[in-house]
């Protein structure tokens, strides 16, 4: 695929659906309003990265409708530069987020058949991948079809090819596909990738056993594990770099592992050592999750210092 050859700090690849948020605490069914706006793990990601003062780019596949061009229109508005075909045979995807109680939401799907279930390695811009200095990639894209894991696939292999940094965020979705074929696949991309991503519970994921130590003797630089509000920690040869997360009243946590690998990536971007790349993705992670929506609370680098500040304060 042509595309551009500019270059970006970052590329990343997956699907952004279109996101309809219920303004209200309830079953959906009592939703009288919905809040439109695009989301998806790659391009929040992307968006983290260029508030912190970095370029980025976001492949994919969009459909030739209304919703692709919100996608397409939101990303662009974010700084993200964006290389999507547009596809007259397929929908763009489209989630819905209930807020089912004070504490708990539920996001519902409707991706089958999407226009970015239809990407494959045809559409992938070589010269922009081999000119970034990391490729970012998920689990969730290989689990959206053979086209879609092909394209990963091939993404990884021509970046480190160029000498590119590989990123992986394991980010298992139970809902696209079984365990045992989660586990061939990431497996198989964790041990190509530089870094790995993964909660706590994800770690089994890609080491039978959830070893860090395993990953980095096949060839991983840097293992980063998050644990909710315990914190997260980073294992490299040369230790264990372990972060706490910073204390915030959370509003809304879809987002949060987005955000805390976006901080960590600029971090990376900006020859920050591991103990002040770590400090930067909780705090971004923490700004994040106090606003509503994916990105939309994504700090800028100026801003992640309200993280430290007192309750109440008013920065004039």
């Amino acid at each position: 695929m042509s595309g551009p050859t500019g270059g970006s700090d970052l590329v990343t690849l997956g699907e952004v659906m279109v996101s309809l948020s219920a303004n209200r605490i309830g079953p959906l069914r009592g939703a009288r309003q919905l809040d439109v706006s695009a989301a998806g793990s790659e391009a929040n990601v992307a968006i983290g990265v260029v508030r912190l003062g970095h370029s980025a780019s976001w492949l994919s596949r969009l459909g030739a409708d209304e919703f692709g061009e919100l996608v397409r229109a939101t990303l662009r508005g974010q700084g993200v530069t964006v290389c999507a075909a547009a596809d007259p045979s397929a929908p763009t995807g489209l989630m819905v987020k209930e807020r089912r109680t004070g504490d708990v939401g539920r996001v519902l799907y409707y991706r089958s058949g999407s226009a970015a279930s239809r990407l494959g390695p045809a559409d992938l811009p070589l010269a922009l991948i081999e000119s970034a200095r990391i490729l970012h990639v998920t689990g969730i894209t290989p689990a959206l079809s053979h086209s879609a894991a092909d394209a990963v696939r091939h993404a990884v292999s021509v970046a480190r090819a160029a000498g590119v940094t590989v990123s992986l965020d394991v980010n298992y979705r139970a809902r696209l596909w079984d365990p045992s074929a989660a586990a061939v696949e990431l497996r198989s991309l964790a041990r190509q990738a530089d870094l790995v991503f993964a909660s706590a519970d994800e770690l089994a994921v890609v080491d039978a056993d959830g070893d860090p130590e395993r990953l980095l003797a096949e060839g991983v630089h840097t293992v980063v594990v998050t644990d909710g509000a315990k914190g997260a920690y980073s294992v490299t040869a040369a230790g264990v770099v372990r972060q706490p997360a910073f204390p915030v009243r959370v509003v809304d946590p879809v987002g949060a592992g987005d955000a805390f690998v976006a901080g960590y990536l600029a971090g990376l971007l900006d020859d920050l050592d591991e103990p002040a790349r770590m400090r930067q993705a909780a705090a971004a992670a923490a700004i994040c999750v106090s606003a509503e929506g994916d990105w939309e609370g994504l700090p800028t680098t100026a801003e992640l210092t309200l993280v430290s500040s007192a309750d109440g304060t008013v920065v004039r």
